[in-house]
């Protein structure tokens, strides 16, 4: 089952951000979707003929604010895309709040943790690590 459809995350300041999440979701695979003065879109919206999609948008929100126990999790194709994704967030503003590697969730739990230039917490998984031999 696929729980999500969509999703949005808001920050104060879009143009602070707009460099991390543009590199950050391009290290991914995502597509922009939209990219204006206020929000950026990401993935493909679902319809009725084609619903296993997910999408993301980043609003720019005077209320916005993080909080520490809020994360958002992206799914990846691999290993390699998990370390690009922190790599791209850490060279475009963000901070990393967790190095690329495996966690003790179950044996092939492959994560990196990001927080944006605004302290949202986002994160890349890959659920089919090889396990260590």
């Amino acid at each position: 089952m696929q729980l999500l459809d969509h999703v949005s995350i808001t920050v104060r300041n879009l143009s602070r951000v707009r460099a991390f999440y543009l590199a950050a979701m391009a290290a991914l695979g995502a597509r922009v979707a939209y990219d204006r003065g206020d929000a950026l879109g990401f993935g493909d919206r679902n319809c009725a003929n084609d619903d296993v999609h997910t999408y993301l948008s980043v609003f720019e929100s005077i209320a916005a604010k993080p909080d520490p126990r809020r994360h958002w999790c992206f799914r990846s194709a691999s290993t390699a895309q998990v370390d690009a994704f922190h790599s791209a967030g850490v060279a475009n503003g963000g901070t990393s709040a967790g190095a690329p590697g495996r966690r003790d969730y179950h044996p092939g739990y492959y994560a990196a943790f990001l927080l944006d230039p605004e302290g949202n917490k986002i994160e890349a998984v890959f659920h089919h690590a090889a396990p260590h031999i």
